[in-house]
């Protein structure tokens, strides 16, 4: 009997090993020749757990479609039964955590699929899982491996989905087959359509919400990213493009191509092209590889050629075909090199990883920021979700870098926010919030100014000493009571909640009033834009006094009760400069011809934040709608060349006269440029032109990319002065700072409104070709145009770009309820 329980024991790891199937056995195709659902990664990871001791799997959240968001920890058995103490001492190491520690083991996260339509990923995940715990368990000795199979499981799916509808079989792999040429929206953004390898920051997205808290409870050492680009380029892999931000250190740098030539290695063993160092810099703090980078960590990005249009097959253009086979391949094997350099690195890892938070070098020591407290709050949200610590000052002038002056001043800090570089994340606080990035070279891969005051509205000083701060925050509360025997309420406007607030009373049929002019009542000023909802206008709601209060409290709003309607000066309730609020339906195009992300964009604004309705209608539709039957119609970024034709205006046109009104946003302000009625002039300098003309080109060929940034802006913040006595602009001060991400520039309107303008172009952070900047003098920024009853309002600068330009989102809300005068 003894020796049948001693062969049962020796027999039995190896069955339940047995158990373990490969990817191809368990999804009864092999990996590569078919695209998985999200469903099918999922319960193949599912299943490794289950038949692995290395392996423990979690979900972290879902999307908005309701997928699930999962991530896998992959470690030897040991390692496995002691996750908790290796994820708090490696937080201890580096002071996020109390307590001393000396940690030996190298942490990797591995993210897959940010991108849907980068399909390779989440196959070579699967691909990956297998062969590390079955080929390369020895490098799990020292090793933690995060791995998240699918980033973006609703935009994946809506790539599969859309392929395997349409793939011939076999696969036709030529570029003019249908399953080469996804439709609008494509699968590369999330349900909201973001593009979410530019919210690690922002954080505007479920997806990236819920991934956050993980990441930051175990705060890897190395995140791989991992993409596709476009067909004709093999392979890339880190160390990554110049202009690297100035806060990653040398030791990041040499990592880098310490994990990039032991990448090449295989490469070249195999026989496959790569590149490296070119393309894709480390400036933006928002992408998968910088966000670890200034958290310390190795952030890189691994891009396979393939994307959306490469399916399981396609001919590139030096006529070599390229497998989804193939991509599978490259990644798997980037993948387990990259988890090789850690087990051999894992104690320079932890060593150098400590260093990195260790902050005392950096310019600036404390950013003290105050303004309006919606915003304030908006930005603290945004830092808790990153665990940054903030404080309030106790008092004191504070002398440094003053924002709004872009020179050095000061200010009266007694209650303002401190948020301090003397933190464990103390560098991303110094990236967040420093007034400009220096740049190395113009040539970068996205917008170069995002400096958190500007963002958020925000009065701010840099300091280059440490501001004292306690933790008490500022009372939040507010608590309205019901004044029956009141005229009416009234409300400031300032804020995003503002508008919010007013959508909600609207929803719930309460009649609401705006004012175009400052008011004064019991000798209180209420500001242009200030709502005003009156007991005559809801005389016949029996529980007006109770919804507008219960309204109020719960969004933290404060009321004023005014007894009388009789104002201390000029403007009453009554006043012909006091309108009332239509509930205005809103349309919005989207479809082909408009940007994706723009659309996106707004549906989100409009969905989570205004939470108000809104109509989508398909581009192709456009002849078909009765326009009377809405009061607003919306026109994302996009090229509406194909779509705002002539007979597009000529069905536009009647429906604006009569008093409808269109908002035009980014590219889409183009549509209207030159056509009569529309009082937009494109503002190009003719002179210059007609020179260039004459002259002809004669930069040499190698200097053409550089000489061409001087045309350029990426994502540059300039200073507009405003009209804040136009509706377009009410809840603004006199000037506002605005992200330009092109030179579009049109000169200001002969009739109609320049409320936000740049008459001498100043940019405060980010690059601005000199050519470029030069284009914008005179030129307006919002503008309104009226149209008969009706108007288009002209936004240059979208204001809803990515979601994280808090302070532009009130030209929205403006644009939408109030749009001009006479409303």
């Amino acid at each position: 009997m003894k020796r049948y329980f001693s062969i049962l024991f020796l027999v039995f790891p190896v069955l339940v090993f047995a158990q373990l199937k490969a990817p191809s056995e368990f999804l009864g195709y092999e990996i590569g020749t078919q695209f998985s659902r999200h469903a099918d990664v999922v319960s193949y990871f599912e299943h490794v757990s289950a038949n692995s001791k290395m392996v423990k799997y979690f979900d972290y959240g879902k999307t908005n479609e309701r997928r699930r968001l999962t991530y896998a920890v992959i470690s030897s058995e040991e390692n496995i039964a002691n996750l908790e103490q290796i994820r708090t001492d490696n937080l201890k190491n580096i002071g996020v955590l109390d307590g001393s520690s000396s940690p030996e083991k190298a942490i990797v996260w591995l993210s897959y699929n940010v991108h849907g339509n980068e399909a390779s990923s989440s196959e070579a995940a699967m691909n990956t899982v297998y062969k590390l715990i079955t080929e390369h368990s020895d490098w799990l000795e020292n090793t933690v491996i995060i791995m998240d199979p699918g980033v973006n499981p609703d935009g994946r799916d809506r790539y599969v989905n859309w392929y395997n509808q349409v793939k011939a079989s076999p696969y036709n792999s030529s570029r003019n087959a249908t399953e080469h040429n996804e439709p609008w929206p494509g699968g590369r953004p999330n349900h909201y359509l973001f593009d979410l390898n530019r919210d690690w920051v922002w954080a505007s997205q479920v997806e990236t919400q819920q991934r956050l808290k993980i990441y930051n409870q175990w705060m890897p050492q190395i995140h791989v990213d991992f993409h596709e680009q476009y067909i004709n380029n093999p392979y890339y892999f880190a160390p990554g493009a110049e202009p690297y931000h100035e806060i990653i250190s040398d030791w990041q740098r040499e990592f880098q191509n310490k994990i990039g030539k032991n990448n090449a290695k295989y490469f070249d063993k195999n026989g496959w092209l790569f590149f490296t160092r070119e393309s894709f810099d480390l400036l933006y703090p928002s992408y998968g590889d910088t966000y670890p980078l200034f958290m310390g960590a190795i952030g890189m990005t691994y891009e396979q050629a393939g994307h959306g249009m490469a399916g399981l097959g396609i001919i590139n253009d030096e006529e070599i075909e390229l497998t989804l086979v193939d991509r599978v391949a490259h990644h798997t094997t980037a993948g387990l090199s990259t988890i090789e350099v850690a087990s051999q690195q894992a104690a320079s890892l932890n060593s150098e990883f400590k260093k990195f938070f260790k902050n005392d070098n950096l310019k600036y020591k404390s950013f003290v920021l105050k303004g309006n407290p919606d915003n304030l709050n908006s930005l603290t949200a945004m830092l808790d979700r990153h665990e940054i610590k903030y404080g309030y000052a106790t008092g004191g002038t504070v002398t440094g870098f003053n924002y709004a002056d872009n020179k050095k001043g000061s200010f009266n800090a007694n209650g303002a926010l401190v948020v301090s570089t003397n933190q464990p994340k103390g560098k991303m606080v110094q990236v967040l919030f420093e007034p400009n990035a220096a740049l190395s070279t113009p040539l970068t891969y996205d917008i170069t100014a995002w400096s958190l005051p500007y963002a958020f509205g925000l009065e701010g000083v840099a300091s280059a000493t440490l501001v004292p701060a306690n933790n008490s925050a500022p009372s939040k509360t507010i608590n309205n009571i019901s004044s029956p025997t009141s005229a009416g309420y009234i409300a400031k406007w300032n804020s995003l909640q503002d508008a919010e607030f007013l959508s909600a009373l609207l929803k719930t049929n309460i009649k609401v009033r705006f004012s175009e002019n400052e008011l004064g009542f019991g000798g209180n000023t209420f500001g242009r834009g200030s709502l005003i909802i009156t007991r005559s206008d809801n005389k016949t709601n029996p529980e007006f006094d109770k919804t507008v209060t219960e309204l109020a409290n719960q969004m933290n709003r404060q009321l004023y009760a005014s007894p009388t309607s009789f104002a201390d000066k000029l403007t009453d309730f009554g006043s012909q400069y006091v309108h009332l609020i239509k509930n205005k339906k809103v349309a919005m195009l989207q479809g082909e011809g408009t940007s994706s992300l723009s659309y996106g964009a707004l549906w989100h604004f409009f969905e989570t934040q205004l939470k108000y309705p809104i109509t989508s209608i398909n581009t192709d539709d456009i002849g078909k709608i009765q326009w009377s039957d809405y009061d607003v119609l919306i026109l994302p970024d996009g090229y509406y060349k194909s779509i705002l034709k002539e007979d597009a205006f000529k069905t536009l046109e009647p429906w604006i006269n009569k008093g409808g009104r269109v908002i035009a946003i980014g590219n889409a302000v183009s549509a209207f440029e030159g056509k009569e009625g529309f009082d937009l002039k494109e503002n190009g300098d003719e002179k210059a032109e007609k020179e260039n003309d004459t002259l002809g080109n004669m930069i040499p060929y190698a200097q053409r990319e550089l000489e061409s940034t001087k045309d350029f802006i990426t994502g540059s913040i300039y200073k507009v002065k405003l009209d804040n006595t136009h509706p377009l602009a009410f809840g603004y001060g006199d000037t506002y700072y605005s992200l330009k991400l092109g030179n579009d520039s049109y000169k200001f309107l002969s009739d109609g409104y320049n409320v936000g303008y740049i008459e001498e172009p100043e940019s405060v952070s980010g690059f601005s070709g000199e050519k470029a900047k030069a284009s914008l003098k005179n030129s307006i920024v919002f503008a309104e145009a009226k149209k008969g009853r009706g108007s288009v309002i002209y936004m240059v600068d979208d204001v809803s770009f990515r979601s994280f330009w808090q302070n532009g989102k009130l030209f929205l809300a403006n644009a939408i309820f109030f749009g001009g005068t006479g409303n």
